[in-house]
């Protein structure tokens, strides 16, 4: 059981609630007392996206282990509770409903439990009286909103690679060779007089030489020249969200003459 002099210390340390099995199940959010004996009771456990939900989970069996509070029951358990708005009361009939749910043993005739773990334990009349409705208690409650910014994760695009087929006039130039006939006159000599001289003396006659040139010869070939492919980087930037949030003020209206 833990006790009353630790109540201030576990809802100001950040400390967390851990289940049965020592798995974290949320922070510690607010303990409830028992009206009548003052005992811690329930305490709420946030949980969910920041925190913003809170599950009210019994201290009968709990223990603390420093600023932690172990409870004897399953994260699944508590996070499954009846939904019970923490609003710094139990009404009997809400308190009934989580003590049916966790299977603990309630109270015949108590008059609801009230959350205590942020003053002392000193019980004191409340000064004044509320003019707006029933009085409750010495104090009033400034609330304000808070902006909490998450991110999701959006589909924003799809890239693909395509490989098509396109036609380009590719220009180069090859050295060819050609053979052309050139007329070549030699005067008579004695060296080529005997040559000369061999043939008829009048006669007609042809001689034929075959010429040759080189042609241009094209042939296409498909190589490979490179890879491609696709990546994913992740880049950072900033974002500024603007929103507007309410939140409540107290003045002091003391004989006309207020201060805030």
């Amino acid at each position: 059981m833990i006790s009353t002099e630790n109540l201030s210390a576990l809802t100001t340390a950040g400390g967390h609630v851990l289940g049965s099995d020592g798995s974290k199940i949320g922070s510690v959010g607010q303990i409830y007392v028992d009206d009548q004996t003052s005992e811690p009771t329930w305490v709420t456990v946030k949980t969910g996206l920041f925190g913003t939900h809170e599950s009210f989970a019994p201290l009968d069996s709990a223990t603390q282990d420093g600023n932690d509070i172990v409870i004897a029951h399953s994260k699944d358990k508590v996070k499954d509770a009846p939904r019970v708005a923490p609003d710094g009361h139990l009404e009997p009939a809400e308190e009934e409903r989580l003590y049916a749910y966790y299977g603990v043993g309630g109270r015949a005739g108590f008059a609801g439990t009230d959350r205590r773990a942020d003053r002392d334990h000193e019980t004191r009349g409340t000064v004044g009286h509320d003019t707006s409705g029933p009085t409750t208690d010495d104090a009033m409650t400034r609330s304000e909103e808070q902006l909490q910014v998450g991110t999701r994760e959006e589909e924003t695009g799809r890239a693909r690679l395509r490989k098509y087929v396109v036609t380009e006039n590719v220009t180069t130039t090859v050295p060819v060779q050609r053979e052309e006939v050139r007329l070549e006159r030699e005067p008579i000599t004695d060296a080529n007089r005997g040559n000369a001289m061999s043939g008829p003396a009048i006669s007609e006659e042809e001689h034929e030489v075959i010429l040759h040139e080189e042609r241009p010869v094209v042939e296409k070939e498909a190589v490979p020249v490179e890879r491609v492919r696709l990546d994913k980087e992740t880049v950072t930037d900033e974002h500024t969200v603007t929103e507007e949030v309410r939140k409540e003020n107290i003045d002091l209206d003391d004989d006309g003459r207020t201060r805030r």
